[in-house]
């Protein structure tokens, strides 16, 4: 009777392990970016400031496309037209999906990049790309919130200045989420590679 007993504890321990091996085993592998992985954030959750035409915009109704996110200004000298081509680069890398990969450029300089001169200077680059603006305080709030570093630096002429700036891209999935971040400088391979990883997984 004891032997019947220890046999079948040790039969239910081992389909036990054995469904607990099988469901580790199809336990989806943690995805690898090329970028700074940032999965789950408090922060970056959404850039709610004003297109061109005026109107709010948000993350959730670019639903379906990978959102890229660039903090800058239209006068800035290198890295911001840099980084804005880069992103002209990684659509055309990636062939028929780069029509889910939508730019958002937002300006920290509303005193200069007027609605005009910010939907000139985006669609320099890419017609579909969204400039985003609002009021300085506003404006403040987002960089805040998305841990982005910004100050005036007065140039040698009365009246100029340029601005210092973090510079960086911030990446959302399909799903509105934010993923990961691109620092300056990392590549349109490494931003392709990463867009690309993104829009399979929501296909999957």
């Amino acid at each position: 009777m004891h032997r019947r007993r220890a046999l079948h504890s040790l039969l239910v321990g081992a389909s036990t392990l054995t469904a607990a091996s099988l469901l580790l085993g199809c336990k989806p592998e943690k995805m690898s970016f090329e970028g700074v992985d940032i999965t789950g954030a408090a922060y970056g959750k959404d850039f709610l400031l004003f297109d061109t035409q005026g109107k709010q915009r948000s993350v959730q109704e670019f639903a379906g496309k990978v959102v890229v996110v660039f903090f800058g200004y239209t006068q800035c000298p290198d890295v911001c037209p840099t980084t804005l081509q880069e992103l002209v680069e990684v659509k055309a890398a990636l062939g028929a999906q780069g029509d889910r990969v939508q730019g958002v450029f937002v300006s920290l300089d509303p005193e200069r990049d007027t609605p005009e001169v910010l939907q000139a200077y985006a669609a320099a680059f890419d017609p579909s790309m969204v400039a985003l603006t609002g009021s300085p305080e506003q404006i403040m709030a987002v960089a805040k919130d998305f841990k982005v570093f910004f100050k005036k630096v007065e140039g040698k002429q009365p009246g100029s200045y340029t601005l210092d700036h973090s510079a960086g891209m911030y990446v959302y999935d399909p799903k509105g989420q934010l993923r990961v971040y691109h620092r300056y400088g990392q590549g349109v391979a490494a931003l392709a590679k990463d867009a690309k990883a993104l829009l399979d997984e929501a296909a999957a």
